[in-house]
């Protein structure tokens, strides 16, 4: 705790090396957020790279609230700034429809508390999401794995409540085909 009220202040103070420390300690949960909202490794690192420099040079509006949930609040602060350096991000991109790959060593980085079951279920979840059109993947992402509700994510996105709702009902719509199909195809393959 005290270390990471160390690191609030520094960054607070423009210190480089609790720069550094929040840098190596969340990289890697920026990583996995900014991943779900672009199409490429290299795109992630850059939205990561985006997001941390605006953290930087807006942590004076972090504020502990709760020293209890300090970590939590920070967490959620981080995923915050991420979220909209993506979108961001989108917004300039929202013209390259193509879906590529998703590198392994991505992956690598696992979670604490997360079994290997979960993590094999989360990564295969990703690749389906990877392949939706970006505007249905930007709500898909922002409503049902982030928790933002349809009128937060039509104000983040600048679009109505209702597209917002038809993006996400023919994203599900679109996973659920996907999944039907290789469900299809696993029952034949075993018979």
């Amino acid at each position: 705790m005290e270390k990471l009220l160390h690191i609030i202040s520094g960054c607070a103070n423009q210190d480089r090396q609790s720069q550094q420390m929040l840098y190596d300690q969340y990289y890697g949960l920026c990583l996995k957020v900014s991943f779900r909202y672009v199409n490429t490794y290299e795109q992630a690192v850059e939205v990561t790279h985006d997001a941390f420099l605006k953290m930087f040079r807006n942590f004076s509006r972090f504020e502990v609230r709760d020293v209890d949930k300090l970590e939590m609040l920070l967490i959620g602060w981080i995923r915050r700034v991420v979220i909209n350096a993506a979108i961001d991000y989108m917004r300039r991109e929202m013209n390259n429809h193509h879906s590529y790959p998703i590198p392994e060593h991505v992956w690598e980085h696992k979670d604490e508390g997360q079994s290997s079951d979960n993590s094999l279920l989360y990564k295969e979840l990703m690749i389906m999401v990877k392949d939706l059109p970006p505007a249905y993947r930007m709500v898909f992402n922002l409503h049902v794995i982030e928790g933002y509700s349809h009128p937060e994510i039509a104000k983040m996105l600048g679009i109505t409540t209702g597209t917002s709702k038809s993006n996400l009902s023919k994203a599900r719509a679109h996973l659920q085909k996907v999944l039907t199909a290789e469900n299809t195809e696993t029952i034949l393959c075993q018979t």
